[in-house]
């Protein structure tokens, strides 16, 4: 994956700063290792992501 990527991290409702190089880093692993899951197509437009401790 060669594009930049847009990444926008929200913790508790409170939205992190993250600097382009950081949001390339982050952004790319994920798309990456979503992107080879079946059934997602090659041409997407956005990926929403949630994540939670588990209790």
């Amino acid at each position: 994956m060669d594009e930049d990527v847009d990444l926008k991290i929200v913790v508790d409702g409170e939205e992190v700063d993250v600097n382009e190089f950081v949001q390339n880093i982050i952004g790319r692993a994920i798309a990456s290792a979503v992107c080879v899951l079946k059934g997602v197509k090659e041409d997407w437009e956005e990926m929403e992501l949630t994540v939670r401790k588990a209790k």
